[in-house]
């Protein structure tokens, strides 16, 4: 009996012995917590904008006609340039018109000639008169006379008038600032009075950007325009065709009188400035109209991924193990999106190294403003970000010494090994270069 029990003994201290020279061996592939970039959402104040399609008018369109017929002589500007107030843009011939001016000036001079023989009629008819010597009727045929050739003076100096006109119109310059189209009647064309278009000049700064909204938003606009302070304006964001934000805001200068019974939707005006010519009449945009203020959460552009239509992100539990996270986002505002749902202020996103993050892998964060700068300074489309991930994840890449998978090991199985026995685990491997040393000399 007591040999039996001494026997087990031996062999359960045996058992604890080889235990502690072996130790439990690590786990296949174990791999230090992945280095990875995080933020703490945060959730600030963003004011959310409604986009509408539309389409820029230039304030001044003016059809270019000439007031007068004739062959076009010369086009005096260069199309598409612009031109200023009184430029000189086209000439028609002028010869028919110096000659018609030329009849008109002696159309005059007969006329005052005339004129002036009728008045020394009537001079000499007075005296005449008072001495009997002619009747009242030739007094009065001399005042007649006299009274209709002064009236032909001046029909004859109108006419004059009207050809100094004519002849002026053969210059036709520009009415207003602007720029000019493509000339549409080249040299030596014939231009029609009134009804030949020769080119279209159109201002260009401010230029007017128009829209429609529906009735719904237009009751939440006017709810906006009503709380507004006085002389204060609501800032409206134009956004190009590539997607990128105009320099310049536009304020809203016209509304429609009512609402399209048909479409449902009212006419609005916004006046942009446009002093480095950027935007063009005709010009298609998109309109951001701002419609509240509230607390959102922002996440930069590569901290969501998006599949099928979902958008999730990577995020730190307490644990640092890397959850998934489904989210809700509405719109974006520069390289940010902004959350609806599916996150809280105070949780840790991963930004950097999601591309070699899974769920349930244990990570190690670190604040993008400590490794990589604050994200919220990286230009869009994120170009800053990706130097900073590569150093980051750099380590990873390297294979783990053995000093640091055995250190690990060591700190698994710590609790189950006895503190008695511990100082064992290094002899083991002095032990097998004991054996290999006699096998290494030559004979």
């Amino acid at each position: 009996m007591i040999h039996s029990r001494i026997s087990k003994l031996t062999m359960l201290a045996l058992l604890l012995v080889l235990t502690g020279c072996h130790g439990k061996p690590p786990a296949p592939g174990a791999m230090p917590p992945l280095p990875v970039g995080v933020i703490k959402t945060v959730a600030t104040p963003v004011t959310l904008h409604e986009e509408y399609a539309a389409q820029t008018e230039a304030v001044d369109t003016v059809e270019i006609r000439a007031r007068v017929g004739g062959i076009l002589e010369r086009q005096a500007y260069v199309d598409g340039m612009n031109v200023k107030k009184g430029d000189l843009l086209f000439v028609i011939d002028q010869q028919p018109y110096i000659a018609a001016l030329a009849a008109a000036k002696a159309a005059v001079a007969q006329a005052e000639a005339n004129h002036l023989n009728s008045q020394q009629v009537l001079d000499r008819t007075r005296p005449l008169v008072e001495e009997q010597a002619v009747s009242q009727q030739d007094l009065d045929t001399a005042i007649a006379k006299e009274r209709s050739d002064a009236a032909a003076v001046e029909a004859a100096q109108a006419q004059v008038k009207t050809a100094q006109l004519n002849l002026g119109y053969t210059t036709i310059r520009a009415p207003i600032d602007g720029v000019i189209s493509k000339a549409l009647i080249k040299r030596g064309g014939l231009v029609d009075a009134s009804s030949t278009l020769l080119a279209t000049l159109y201002s260009v700064d401010p230029i007017y950007v128009n829209f429609t909204i529906g009735e719904q938003q237009w009751l939440a606009i006017k709810k906006q325009l009503g709380s507004l302070k006085k002389g204060a304006a609501v800032p409206y964001q134009i956004k190009l065709a590539d997607g990128s934000d105009y320099q310049y805001g536009g304020q809203l200068n016209f509304i429609g009188a009512a609402i399209d019974p048909q479409s449902g939707t009212l006419q609005m005006r916004l006046s942009v400035p446009n002093p480095e010519q950027e935007l063009l009449a005709g010009q298609f945009m998109r309109v951001a109209v701002p419609l509240e203020t509230r607390d959102m959460i922002r996440l930069p552009q590569q901290a969501v991924q998006e599949l099928q239509g979902r958008r999730s992100v990577l995020v730190v539990d307490a644990q640092g193990i890397a959850q998934h996270r489904d989210i809700v986002t509405s719109s974006r505002i520069g390289n940010d999106w902004l959350v609806e749902s599916g996150l809280q202020p105070g949780e840790t996103v991963i930004v950097e190294g999601t591309g070699k993050v899974h769920p349930g892998m244990p990570v190690n964060p670190t604040p993008v403003s400590e490794s990589a700068g604050a994200a919220t300074t990286a230009p869009p489309g994120g170009a800053a970000m990706a130097p900073a991930e590569s150093k980051t994840e750099k380590p990873v890449t390297k294979p783990p010494t053995p000093a640091v998978s055995a250190g690990a090991a060591e700190k698994s199985v710590a609790p189950s090994v006895p503190p008695s026995i511990s100082p064992a685990a290094p002899s083991h491997p002095q032990s097998s270069e004991s054996k290999k040393k006699p096998a290494s000399p030559g004979p």
